[in-house]
């Protein structure tokens, strides 16, 4: 068995989930969904107090800087399973829609699904780069993930042959790494901004075929009751649907990590220190 381009196998996996690989063999087998409800007024401040500054930074960037600073802490959640073994990843990358723009020609795209890297030491300004250089870039068009696209979908009757060919490559790690690169199913997490289209949040599927583990759909903003000194208030939040596969980490460290994350977005600012090193993985 070849080792994968974009991580590395785990040895020594808690033995509950060696069996858990084998009792639910899909990721579809094993989805779990929580919504998250993040308080909208502390991300809106800190927008304001940025564009003051003269940072332009959006609310979906400190939302998506949040979950990526979360996987640089937490890095047991950028975990996956193929062919019923555990890997971790070697990158933080986001599988993520940008909507709409117009092609070179004039004509009309609905929109486009393609990767983002982000390094576990960035600061929110470089996610904030990182962020904007990938949006300008995807609405323009032709990026690697739409070219190989469009290579599988220009052949007559190819799309389920290579589709076929692709599954088995990535489940006996034959694919290469110039497809896992390009590939938008092969990421730490799937995220999408579903209140720019003024849309509720959902629970967005994590797909069988790649190695992406979790997904984010963030919707309009609600209110939320809450108890505060024995009365019940409502709060002005950002609901976030995550699908999780179960098979990577325990219950217990998903939930610190989302502990985490309520912290990261309470306090943006403290993601404006970058983590000094990159923290490996417990089990490596």
């Amino acid at each position: 068995m070849m080792g994968r381009p974009d991580g590395k196998k785990l040895k020594h996996t808690d033995p509950m989930y060696q069996v858990a690989v084998h009792a639910m063999p899909r990721r579809s087998d094993a989805m779990n969904a929580i919504t998250l409800d993040i308080p909208y007024e502390p991300i809106r401040e800190y927008v304001r107090a940025k564009k003051k500054e003269g940072i332009a930074m959006s609310n979906m960037t400190v939302i998506l800087a949040g979950l990526v600073r979360l996987t640089a802490e937490y890095p047991a959640i950028n975990r996956f399973v193929v062919n019923k073994r555990v890997y971790s990843r070697e990158k933080i990358t986001v599988s993520m829609v940008v909507a709409g723009y117009k092609k070179n020609d004039g004509t009309a795209n609905e929109g486009t699904m393609s990767k983002i890297t982000f390094e576990p030491t960035d600061t929110i300004f470089q996610m904030n780069e990182r962020i904007e250089k990938y949006i300008a870039e995807n609405r323009v068009g032709d990026t690697s993930s739409e070219r190989l696209i469009h290579a599988v979908t220009r052949i007559p009757g190819s799309i389920r042959l290579i589709a076929n060919l692709a599954r088995f490559a990535d489940k006996h790690n034959l694919l290469p790494r110039s497809v896992i690169d390009a590939s938008p199913f092969h990421a730490s997490m799937l995220f999408t901004n579903l209140a720019s289209i003024r849309t509720n949040h959902i629970f967005h599927h994590i797909y069988d075929f790649g190695t992406t583990s979790m997904s984010f759909a963030a919707g309009n903003p609600r209110y939320v009751p809450r108890q505060k000194n024995g009365e019940v208030v409502f709060e002005h939040c950002i609901p976030i649907g995550m699908m999780m596969d179960d098979r990577i980490v325990s219950g217990h460290y998903f939930a610190e990590s989302f502990h985490r994350l309520k912290q990261l977005y309470a306090n943006p600012e403290i993601m404006e220190q970058g983590l000094p090193a990159p923290i490996p993985d417990p089990e490596l």
